[in-house]
């Protein structure tokens, strides 16, 4: 995939992977089963960031430069809307039912809540200071957003509309994934996966990994959590039981996964 391809994203039935390559303008469709690339589509300036609607199979991309949501159909991969939200999107998270998108306005330092059937955008909610990943838990009451410059994660009631805690973690964390009433955080600066407890809104642990983490996911069954290396070039495995790294493969130069890249 040309254009240092950063963001990924699934199809409902795992059948598609979505990827976007800012550097080339554009999303690349892959065959998960022949591992092929079957389409390239031009979208924006700077995709970075991409989800995909869990009931539609919509595939949204956020754009760097055009501070904008793209919204493609998946039966003609055309553009079907365009979108204005704040400055810099980089991440961008659907709820579970469908109903509202979000999207991380970098340099606005807020979140976009937008209307998944209208495509309006309903409210801005500010957060910590330069958000880049944003994830939204499983029964789409909370999101987490991690703020590069900050150096937290905010966490965000979606019914109140607002900021309802900020957790310290690791220097210039990136991105965050959820699983077994924690929220697990790349600190890119400083090689480790700041651990935080839902419940308490509290560090509980600090895992050294690679050098400058990025992409982190959660497994389907929510035992392991992956976190993509960017500069050790490795894929590291977290048991989220025993909170301890457990296996650690070799990739090639510069991983990056931003987005859902685990597809079990």
């Amino acid at each position: 995939v040309e254009g240092r391809p950063a963001g990924v994203a699934l199809s409902p039935d795992r059948s598609r992977v979505y990827v976007t390559a800012p550097e080339a303008k554009a999303v690349f469709v892959i065959d998960a089963a022949t591992r092929t690339i079957v389409r390239k589509l031009a979208v924006g300036s700077g995709p970075l960031g991409i989800a995909v609607h869990p009931r539609d199979g919509r595939i949204l991309v956020v754009d760097w430069y055009e501070h904008a949501l793209f919204v493609i159909d998946p039966g003609t991969l055309a553009v079907a809307a365009k979108i204005a939200v704040g400055q810099s999107p980089s991440g961008v998270a659907v709820t579970p039912d469908g109903t509202s998108i979000l999207t991380a306005d970098r340099d606005s330092h807020q979140l976009s809540l937008i209307d998944a059937t209208s495509l309006q955008v309903v409210r801005t909610i500010p957060v910590g200071e330069r958000p880049f990943g944003v994830t939204i838990d499983a029964t789409g009451a909370r999101a987490y957003t991690a703020n590069v410059k900050s150096n937290d994660v905010s966490v965000v009631d979606l019914a109140q509309g607002r900021m309802v805690a900020s957790v310290p973690v690791g220097v210039r964390p990136y991105a965050v994934a959820l699983a077994g009433g924690r929220a697990f955080v790349t600190d890119q600066y400083v090689g480790t996966v700041s651990v935080i407890d839902l419940a308490t809104s509290k560090v509980v642990r600090t895992l050294p990994v690679g050098a400058y983490p990025e992409g982190i996911a959660t497994s389907r069954d929510g035992r392991f959590v992956y976190v993509a290396c960017w500069e050790d070039n490795t894929l590291e495995r977290i048991d989220t039981g025993t909170l301890e790294v457990t296996g650690r493969v070799e990739v090639p130069e510069g991983p990056r996964a931003f987005g859902l890249f685990v597809a079990d």
